[in-house]
Parts: C-alpha cells; structure tokens; sequence
C-alpha cells in the first residue's frame, strides 16, 4: 500500500490543518496494514481496531498515532517512505495538529 499526498495535503500546503490531518489519516490507513506495528499501537494505547473508525474522528486520536510513529523512528521512516513524505513533515503535521506548548521560562 502506498500513498501519495501532495504537497499541500502533507502540511505543507495554504491550508496546513487539512492536509495535517490528510497525513494522519493516511498514517491511520498504513498503521492498520501492518499488523506488527498494529499490534504494538493496540498493545500501547489499549485501542482495539474495531474501535478505529469511531476513535478516528477525534483529533486527539490522529495526533497519538502521529506520535506512536513519531516516538519509534524505524517505523517513521517506514512510514514516510510509504506515503512519500519526509518524516521532518510528518512531525510537522503532527504539530500543525496540536501545537506543542512552548516553554516561556
């Protein structure tokens, strides 16, 4: 399975929330095809994968699959090579998603 976002739908574009989640969803979509890397997100966060499609509706939900990828970087680079995109832009998706707060220290 290989996906094929463009530019704009890998963040990268005007609408960055948009393809944000275009990104996400497409992780989505690789994270089910893999049944190692499903087994560990299941195992990780306790989500079953009958209870996906509901959980994918929240934002939450599609930035801790950003962040499962994310966290491992074998398998956000296997990821960015399935869905062409550079891992620097996954993480950028990740955070056009929800922001991480800055520290003002």
């Amino acid at each position: 399975m290989h996906f094929k976002p463009t530019a704009e739908e890998s963040g990268c574009g005007q609408d960055g929330h948009e393809g944000a989640e275009y990104v996400a969803i497409n992780a989505l979509q690789y994270l089910a095809s893999d049944s190692k890397l499903l087994e560990r997100f299941v195992g990780i966060t306790g989500i079953a994968p009958d209870q996906f499609r509901d959980a994918a509706s929240e934002r939450g939900f599609l930035v801790g699959v950003l962040d499962f990828f994310i966290a491992h970087e074998p398998s956000l680079i296997a990821l960015g090579e399935a869905i062409d995109i550079a891992p620097e832009n996954i993480v950028k998706a990740r955070n056009i998603l929800e922001p991480l707060e800055q520290d003002h220290a």
